[in-house]
């Protein structure tokens, strides 16, 4: 094993995580859920505080463990979280109840969000979190723009698809869009951009003012 491989295990296990983290990781296992890792759950949570958020939107609720991992150390904080499989909503109240999250700090939606972030309020987050169909990430991000605050953050796990992205010969349609959605804040200049190896990669996107 060289030398890097070993540094990305050390921080994939860095830090541990909360039991009521575990928990939602142990049952989205169960549910069929590939939930985002410890590693970069451990990112949500830095980051949320770093950024001072008041307000976060999540798409892609699964049964909690990044929303949990969001609200870990923001306590202030007031999540917006968008899930179409109602089963795993449900799921997640129950998860976030048991966690002891106050009801009045969560907004927890049943829809698609490429319909339900229209209806969100313009540059009202202060952070959102993109984990969801990759077949959607350039809608998803087009919306996630309109509602995130100058200054504010953007999301992405899974920013590797698996390691497709950097494979040339990997051609399907999310590992592309990922690819396009790479491209295109690369060159932008109302965006700065940073990609993390953290688990499957982190796509981190910060809203310029102007």
């Amino acid at each position: 094993m060289s030398k890097l491989e070993r540094n990305w295990q050390y921080a994939e296990q860095y830090p541990g995580e909360t039991e009521a983290i575990a928990h939602a990781r142990r049952l989205s296992l169960e549910l069929g859920i590939e939930p985002v890792g410890l590693s970069v759950g451990a990112h949500l949570s830095a980051l949320a505080v770093l950024s001072a958020a008041k307000s976060i939107c999540e798409v892609g609720t699964g049964v909690g463990v990044s929303g949990l991992s969001l609200l870990r150390y923001a306590d202030e904080a007031m999540l917006t979280s968008i899930e179409l499989e109602a089963e795993h909503l449900r799921e997640a109240k129950r998860v976030f109840a048991e966690a002891g999250i106050p009801a009045s700090h969560l907004r927890l939606i049943e829809g698609d969000a490429r319909h339900v972030m229209p209806r969100l309020n313009t540059s009202a987050y202060d952070l959102v979190l993109l984990h969801a169909d990759p077949l959607q990430l350039l809608e998803h991000f087009e919306h996630a723009l309109g509602i995130v605050r100058p200054g504010g953050t953007i999301l992405v796990p899974d920013a590797f698809s698996r390691g497709r992205v950097p494979d040339p010969a990997s051609r399907d349609e999310g590992t592309q869009n990922m690819r396009d959605l790479l491209a295109l804040v690369a060159d932008s200049p109302a965006i700065a951009p940073a990609l993390s190896p953290a688990g499957d990669g982190l796509l981190t996107l910060v809203r310029l003012d102007g």
